[in-house]
């Protein structure tokens, strides 16, 4: 299991300082939140992604994945009534499987829980058939560059649609392509599910469906911050050979980013270590 760091944590630093902290910190990698690279991130050329992948390399990183992939540019929506809004999503979600292949990454974490709100006016079941549209015509070009598109269930508080591990599980499998699964992100589980995030693991990583784990608390914090104990969940995962990678995702940096962020990485190292013995 590599341990990643997702870059907005520490993104006041420019992106090579920012591999040069998380590679000191003991992190195997970063995964990038696209809007923290440019204000059109599905734009970059071939030169910015060439020398992204040099600065993680140089400072023995690598990157392992993108999230939080529809910030940037303004204006877009998995699930709006406006057909040319929903068009120009798709174009920026498959423009983000390339540039993910291209840096590197093995999957990307589609959260982004304003770009999936439900229009006035709209039902919950017309919004969600178009979401789910929308992963659909992603999944052939994920196949084809190697990587997986992860649905991320989030909290009702973010967003109406896709809240729990189950609702993302069925609109993964109404796809049918194994380049659309799901993932844990144990902050929103810890609102959402009515299971402990063990026993999730246990549920939906046999059949394949958690391809991703991003570790925060319940509070939005980080990993060891707040009333969450996660020493159960990476027994779980080690217990099911769980081979994907892990990423440490604070939303609230106490008592800032950089310090949160080293933390988060020698609570984490710790349990893993009590693991080993």
């Amino acid at each position: 299991m590599r341990i990643a760091l997702c870059n907005e944590v520490i993104a006041p630093m420019s992106f090579p300082r920012q591999c040069e902290y998380a590679a000191k910190l003991g992190y195997d990698g970063l995964e990038i939140a696209p809007y923290t690279l440019s204000d059109e991130p599905h734009r970059l050329g071939s030169a910015q992604i060439a020398a992204a992948r040099a600065a993680a390399a140089e400072a023995g990183v690598v990157i392992t994945g993108l999230h939080w992939l529809l910030i940037k540019p303004a204006g877009l929506s998995i699930s709006t009534r406006d057909d040319a809004v929903r068009r120009r999503t798709v174009e920026v979600m498959l423009a983000l499987v390339e540039q993910c292949a291209e840096l590197g990454g093995r999957y990307l974490v589609h959260g982004s829980p304003h770009q999936r709100r439900i229009d006035p006016g709209d039902t919950k079941a017309a919004a969600l058939a178009r979401a789910r549209d929308c992963f659909a015509a992603v999944a052939e070009r994920a196949e084809k560059a190697g990587i997986v598109y992860c649905i991320e269930p989030l909290s009702a508080d973010q967003t109406p649609l896709i809240n729990t591990l189950a609702e993302a599980a069925a609109l993964a499998e109404s796809i049918g392509s194994r380049a659309v699964r799901s993932m844990l992100d144990c902050s929103a589980a810890g609102r959402m599910e009515t299971a402990p995030l063990a026993a999730l693991v246990d549920k939906w990583l046999p059949p394949g469906m958690i391809a991703h784990v991003q570790v925060n608390d319940r509070n939005r914090r980080g990993p060891g911050q707040g009333e969450q104990r996660f020493a159960p969940l990476f027994a779980a995962l080690v217990r099911h050979g769980y081979e994907g990678d892990i990423a440490v995702e604070p939303f609230d940096y106490v008592p800032d980013g950089p310090a949160a962020a080293a933390r988060a990485i020698g609570y984490v190292r710790g349990i893993l270590e009590a693991l080993k013995s």
